[in-house]
């Protein structure tokens, strides 16, 4: 059977389409070392004008923590070369953008405090010896000297940066003085790997629903974020890898699910599960998508691709949005397919219920009042909480370990079944 494995994982991706090779070379590790496990990310949105001589200093929020650093950095939606004048990490002191004064580490690559990656590349920094604990902030700053063209950032941060204009020298700045900007997007920076206890992470996959749109800015509130506190003590890095405006079946903000789906998950350090919660901006967008067998294939190309890596994956049903400017009845009855498909279709190894979880029983086509910021769509804190719990139920449900472990015989699962599933598959929890 090990056999088998091996070969099905060298043959899908010649037989899947848009799976490619991995976007950076993973370096191993030190014989007898800790693997690297992913910590923090945001994927890549957009682009921005470039900022020549300027020194961006991204907080970032790690989820597990570890004695080693390494930052991803992305021009991936650049047209030009990407020149990085230096790039420093450290942790945060307080809020603002203050260093722990002796933390403050400057990044190389191969050796060299500076390098340049071509458009369409993303590269990452070596290995960074610093000490962050679980739930730390970080301090990424990214200083470009040049005008690179279009850069590439995450548009709906909700997380203050600070910005240090103009001038050479502020990466290396302890103290914050010379950051007297403020800007509530990450630029370049796309993840933050830790080596250390932590033994794998989650990829949380989506649109503004994972992004975190309607929870609390500056506060960590996004439900991913809470999955990370619920999941601390099994050591596991929790990655968020939403897009607010993003679509399944096609482009819309960032390259479609489908598109995206490796440099942003399944190439990610140490991925064990990948949780799945996108489908409602290609029924509500213009076109909008009502086939939900489009959206049945399209959930079971990802899973394919997936369990091609070993990893396994959840679906999360696509919640309530009555009340929405773009909600229609035609829409409703989309999702609620789509919705019966997640559940019972069989393409997933478990399920999360976040429907069922954040729907008004006296009216189920809208959220709960309780978990709704105003808009109908989006959840607030208590909302993304209620998503989380959700999560974590399917994640650690049937197992000691769940959908956190990775497993050598998921390529043994054989076909899908057809709904209703027989007991085991397409399991359901929250």
């Amino acid at each position: 059977m090990a056999r088998f494995v091996r070969v099905l994982a060298v043959l899908l991706p010649a037989l899947l389409p848009g799976l490619t090779a991995p976007a950076v070379a993973e370096p191993a590790p030190p014989p007898g070392g800790p693997p690297w496990t992913g910590s923090w990310e945001t994927a890549p949105s957009g682009t921005a004008a470039a900022l020549p001589g300027t020194a961006v200093r991204n907080v970032v929020h790690l989820s597990a923590g570890g004695t080693a650093v390494r930052v991803r950095l992305s021009n991936r939606l650049g047209t030009r070369p990407l020149h990085l004048g230096a790039v420093t990490v450290a942790l945060r002191r307080a809020a603002g953008p203050d260093a722990v004064p002796g933390s403050l580490r400057t990044a190389t690559f191969h050796g060299a405090p500076e390098t340049t990656v071509p458009p369409g590349a993303d590269t990452v920094t070596d290995p960074v010896p610093l000490s962050a604990p679980d739930a730390a902030d970080l301090l990424v700053t990214v200083y470009t000297p040049d005008d690179s063209g279009p850069a590439t950032y995450h548009r709906t941060a909700l997380q203050t940066s600070y910005l240090a204009r103009p001038g050479a020298g502020r990466a290396a700045d302890e103290t914050g003085t010379a950051y007297t900007e403020t800007t509530s997007r990450w630029y370049y920076v796309t993840g933050v790997d830790v080596r250390g206890a932590a033994a794998g992470s989650v990829v949380a996959f989506g649109d503004s629903l994972t992004d975190g749109n309607g929870s609390t800015p500056d506060t960590n509130h996004r439900w991913p974020d809470r999955l990370a506190q619920r999941l601390s003590g099994l050591r596991t890095g929790v990655l968020n890898a939403g897009i607010a405006g993003n679509r399944l079946l096609r482009d819309g903000t960032g390259p479609s699910a489908l598109a995206r789906l490796d440099a942003d998950a399944l190439d990610r350090a140490g991925v064990r599960s990948l949780v799945v919660l996108e489908g409602i901006n290609d029924i509500k967008g213009v076109p909008a998508a009502d086939d939900p067998a489009a959206f049945a294939a399209a959930y079971r190309t990802l899973v394919a691709r997936a369990h091609a890596r070993g990893i396994r994956v959840v679906g999360v049903t696509l919640t309530p949005y009555r009340g929405y400017p773009a909600w229609t009845d035609a829409g409703e009855e989309v999702r609620q397919r789509v919705n019966a498909f997640i559940r019972t279709g069989g393409a997933f190894d478990a399920v999360a219920d976040a429907d069922a979880a954040l729907r008004d029983p006296a009216d189920p086509g809208r959220i709960l009042p309780a978990y709704d910021p105003g808009d109908h769509l989006h959840f607030n804190d208590a909302g993304m909480a209620a998503v989380a719990d959700t999560v974590h139920r399917a994640l650690t449900a049937h197992s000691s370990a769940g959908a956190l472990e990775p497993s050598a015989r998921i390529a043994d699962r054989g076909a899908p079944c057809a709904a209703p599933c027989p007991p085991g598959r397409g399991r359901s929890a929250g």
